[in-house]
């Protein structure tokens, strides 16, 4: 093997290695930088006008020292840390019956405001689906292959209900309703109705299902099952 080529060969490994690691470093310290500069800042702030207040006319430490170490300096991972600690209590709050009432009194609040009313619920929608498992198990209940968009070309699917009912009763068949999501943002996508017949239920969980979009199918799961695998009505037109 030439140089150049054992060079872009040991290039390639060493990135394929290092890339995930760098970007996962990346984004931890994208989040932690954005948390900083629009929520930990503000604490550190009142941390400093407290400590202020507390000392009253006695002023050991001045503004400018304040600031410099709590707001500019190393002090100011305790805003971060107060954050997370926050963020903590308000989840333990909401899973007690107290909080979870409190919470819907503060969303009802939001939902008679004009204008909050025409945002929250969207923005509500997609957090809830990102960050709660019990949401992706209600909106999707499961994963399947089905041939869209024609024959012999299959795509994977989450299951989102059962399909119209005048359409089942017409042709008298039980159907699904399926999403087809799109790559790489996944919340986006095409809705098909199929018959539950020529679907395939894959041994996939919603997270994994959404990996393998996001990831254009580099990501896939270790299926032992679903490969091979036709739908019944398949099998018999093949052996026709």
């Amino acid at each position: 093997m030439p140089i150049t080529g054992r060079f872009k060969s040991y290039f390639l490994r060493g990135l394929a290695v290092l890339l995930p690691t760098v970007v996962t470093i990346w984004i931890f310290f994208w989040a932690y930088k954005f948390i900083q500069e629009n929520i930990s800042v503000f604490i550190n702030r009142g941390i400093v006008w407290l400590v202020m207040f507390l000392q009253g006319d006695q002023q050991y430490l001045t503004e400018e020292d304040m600031v410099k170490f709590w707001v500019k300096g190393w002090g100011s991972i305790a805003g971060f840390l107060i954050a997370l600690v926050v963020v903590c209590i308000v989840g333990a709050l909401l899973a007690s019956v107290v909080g979870r009432t409190l919470w819907r009194m503060i969303e009802k609040f939001i939902m008679n405001t004009p204008v909050l009313r025409q945002v929250y619920p969207y923005v509500k929608q997609v957090t809830d689906f990102l960050l709660t498992q019990e949401e992706q198990k209600k909106l999707f209940s499961r994963v399947v292959a089905v041939e869209y968009p024609r024959k012999g070309a299959w795509s994977m699917g989450l299951v989102t209900g059962s399909g119209l009912k005048k359409v089942a009763d017409n042709v008298k068949k039980e159907f699904l309703t399926i999403l087809i999501p799109t790559s790489p943002t996944p919340f986006t996508g095409f809705v098909i109705m199929v018959p539950k017949e020529q679907t395939i239920d894959l041994d996939m969980t919603i997270e994994e299902a959404i990996r393998f979009a996001v990831s254009a199918g580099v990501i896939a799961p270790k299926s032992k099952k679903d490969a091979g695998l036709l739908p019944a009505a398949d099998l018999k037109n093949k052996k026709e």
